[in-house]
């Protein structure tokens, strides 16, 4: 049913060392815990937080939550994790663009430098510009002015 609700595969474990098992073998998106496990079974619930690594836990009681409360929990945690992703897709994407347009930045202006360097050889100065054109090239395609 959950693979259904969610359209993601779906894996069970019996028991904890059996969960902590499947998390060292496959990275999972969310992983649902049951509580009472967790405060019952100190040494092996440590190992599961371990190895969690990306999944998003979500933490439910069992013999007091019914199937559509495991599904609202698990969606809204695909949910977050998506979203998170995406925020750090977009932060690594800024990050990468910023360094790109130094490293642009100072070739451009190295160009330049060497372009002013007086009595350039002609097939220096031809590759200077080859170097300037590519590097104007990739600001364009980087959106930078």
């Amino acid at each position: 049913m959950l693979r259904e609700a969610t359209g993601e595969e779906t894996h069970w474990a019996e028991d904890l060392p059996q969960g902590a098992a499947r998390l060292r073998e496959q990275v999972y998106s969310t992983v649902v815990l049951d509580q009472f496990l967790l405060e019952n079974e100190p040494t092996e619930s440590d190992q599961i937080l371990e190895h969690l690594g990306t999944a998003f836990p979500v933490y439910l009681n069992f013999a007091v939550s019914g199937m559509q409360r495991l599904l609202r929990e698990v969606r809204s945690a695909l949910h977050r994790r998506k979203r998170e992703e995406e925020q750090a897709r977009r932060s690594v994407e800024q990050q990468i663009r910023s360094e790109m347009c130094e490293s642009l930045t100072a070739l451009l202006l190295s160009c330049e430098l060497a372009m002013a360097v007086p009595e350039v050889p002609p097939p220096a100065a031809e590759k200077i510009r080859i170097i300037d054109d590519l590097a104007r090239g990739m600001r364009v395609r980087l959106g930078v002015s």
